[in-house]
Formats: C-alpha cells, structure tokens, sequence
C-alpha cells in the first residue's frame, strides 16, 4: 500500500459518510448506505486484499457509528466485511471487465443486495428488527431502495473519479486496464 492509495481510499470513505450523514432517513430511520458505494469504487480501484480489508474495516465502523438502525454497529462491521471480500474476489474473478460501468453498476447491485442481506440476518441474529418487522418487509422497503439508489450513486460517481485519476496519472487498476 502506498501513501496516495490511502490517501484516496480515505477520501472514499469521508466522501460516502458525508453522503450517509445528509441523506435522510425513512422506514424505521433507516437509509442507504452511500458508504458501501465508496467501498465499492475503492475496490475496484485498488483490488488487493489489504485494501479492501482496510476499506471493508473503516467502512463498517463508521457505519457502525453512523448507524440509525437500532443495534447497527456490529452487524455493520460484519455486513462490510463479508460483503467486501465476496466483492473483492468477483472484482479479481472478472478483472478484464469489472471497471466497465455497466459491469461495475451490477456488479454494485449484487453488492448491495448482499450487504443488506448480511445487514439484516446479523441485525436479526444479534439484536432483533426494530418495531417487529418482518424480514421481508425490511428487505423491500430499505434494501431494495437501497439497491437502486447506489446504482444510480455508481454510474454518477465512478466516471468522475475514474477520469480524475487517469488526468492525474493516478496508479490504479483502470490505468492498468
């Protein structure tokens, strides 16, 4: 790990917890979790396993922090971790084409689908749904969203950032591509 790949995935990261911070909640005060996008592009930009587990560990405590779910902190930890490293082995899996955008917004949505699902199986494990809900019922009022609001998050912010670094001459995995 080099000094300017933390320096960006640490810009990730304070980007996505600003995002979670302003976004306002719904559904039991829950919302989506624009840090797991910023996970995300900060795998497919340095696909190695000390980055991803460094990001997956920051992400899921600050989400941990920031979380409005009842109980949310260590289900958050776990959620970013699984779900990091199952993203991390598909992104090295399809190398040649997971910085595409449209590989990379699905590959996203899988993403999302995964850490909500982890989110609320540990959350229902450990702490219990809020207000009684139904695990269904959180799924397709929170995940679900979710799912597409980090989609459309992707394909906003994953150019933007993509074009900067080949400006800057940033070693990344596009560059290499």
């Amino acid at each position: 790990m080099n000094t300017k790949n933390l320096v960006l995935m640490a810009l990730l990261v304070g980007i996505g917890a600003a995002l979670y911070l302003i976004i306002p909640g719904y559904g039991e005060g829950m919302k989506p979790d624009f840090m797991l996008t910023m996970m995300f592009i900060g795998i497919l930009l340095f696909p190695t396993f000390k980055e991803t587990f460094l990001l997956a560990i920051a992400t899921g405590i600050l989400s941990g922090l920031f979380s409005t779910f009842p109980g949310g902190f260590v289900p958050n930890i776990i959620d970013k971790v699984v779900t990091g490293i199952v993203f991390f082995v598909i992104v090295v899996a399809l190398r040649k084409v997971a910085q595409k955008i449209a590989v990379g917004t699905v590959l996203v949505c899988l993403g999302t689908l995964l850490s909500g699902t982890t989110f609320l199986s540990m959350a229902l494990m450990l702490v219990g749904l809020p207000g009684g809900q139904a695990f269904g019922a959180l799924f397709v009022l929170v995940v679900l969203p979710a799912v597409l609001l980090n989609a459309i998050a992707f394909i906003i912010i994953y150019p933007i950032i993509t074009n900067l670094l080949k400006r800057a001459k940033f070693n990344t995995s596009i560059s290499q591509a």
